[in-house]
């Protein structure tokens, strides 16, 4: 039986067609909290409702946020015998429809904490789409299915362009928040990085390139995604960067490899690491690819680059 084209992007989406594994050292969330002391700015006046549950028809083990209007940090912290010392803000992706809270999120920053990272899982605002589930996946399906093209044969405005300037503005203002409680959570101020996936690679990487260094991120790691067509300027003295995607990423592909390519032009040096197969949105759930061990890659970047000692009494 054909799959509906709904069904076929939430598994090129969400690597719904993969099984979810749950790591055995599972922490739990210790607080969430507002990233801005007030509402956004820039968004004060959205009238959205946000909404909690899955994509689709129930039936796909993703649970999505989307509608968000006042973004949250939630902390994953290590037990402190095993703490690092490295903090790491989680950007889910969904492509700013919403977000991909567990596979791209919480499970993410388990697996990091279980480790010794600190981790904070980022809800970032987000589209206002219909509060009805029918009606979302009709305008997501139609946002799927177009496929915009300038009229002077030029590439078309990235999608994103309009609203991803407040999901980076929100993953800022959450680095400057782990950095501003560092010592309350066992945290190296000078050791705080952020890791996105796809749209939320879109943030790490704009938050990755502001102008004042101070509020860039110590590291990033954009994975399965980047500036998606929009052109933006490459500061010099970037931090390390951790770059990955699979071969058969339909979404994704150009846009990783065109940024790593413009870091690598203005003179940064990032790791990147371009699985065979894996598609795109598969977070942590396993599909049998060596793609499913990107996470484990990651790390071990963390640790040859010195971001992973021990925090001295």
């Amino acid at each position: 039986m054909k799959r509906s084209i709904v069904a076929f992007l939430a598994c090129a989406l969400l690597g719904a067609c993969a099984t979810a594994v749950s790591d055995p050292a599972a922490i739990t969330a210790e607080e969430t909290m507002n990233v801005w002391p007030g509402p956004a700015p820039g968004s004060e006046n959205w009238t959205q409702q946000e909404v909690t549950g899955s994509f689709g028809d129930g039936t796909f083990p993703n649970p999505i946020v989307r509608n968000v209007t006042q973004p949250t940090l939630t902390a994953y912290l290590p037990d402190p015998s095993r703490a690092t010392g490295a903090a790491v803000v989680v950007a889910p992706g969904g492509g700013f429809l919403f977000l991909s809270i567990k596979s791209e999120g919480s499970d993410v920053a388990q697996w990091l904490a279980s480790r010794g990272i600190a981790a904070f899982v980022l809800k970032y605002r987000t589209r206002e789409t219909p509060p009805d589930q029918a009606g979302f996946m009709a305008s997501f399906g139609a946002l799927m299915a177009r496929r915009p093209a300038a009229d002077d044969g030029q590439p078309a405005a990235s999608p994103m362009a309009d609203i991803a300037q407040y999901g980076v503005a929100d993953a800022v203002q959450a680095l400057a928040l782990v950095r501003s409680r560092a010592q309350e959570w066992g945290v190296d101020p000078q050791r705080v990085g952020i890791v996105g996936f796809s749209a939320g690679a879109r943030v790490a990487a704009g938050a990755l390139l502001q102008a004042d260094p101070a509020a860039r991120p110590n590291f990033a790691a954009p994975i399965y995604g980047g500036l998606f067509g929009e052109e933006i300027q490459i500061p010099t003295d970037l931090p390390p960067v951790f770059a990955a995607v699979s071969a058969d990423d339909p979404i994704a592909l150009q846009s990783t490899l065109d940024l790593v390519m413009t870091l690598r032009e203005a003179g940064a040096s990032p790791e990147f690491h371009m699985f065979n197969a894996g598609g795109h949105g598969y977070g942590m759930n396993q599909q049998g690819f060596s793609s499913d061990h990107w996470i484990q890659s990651f790390y071990w970047w963390l640790e040859a680059n010195g971001l992973l000692q021990p925090v001295q009494p």
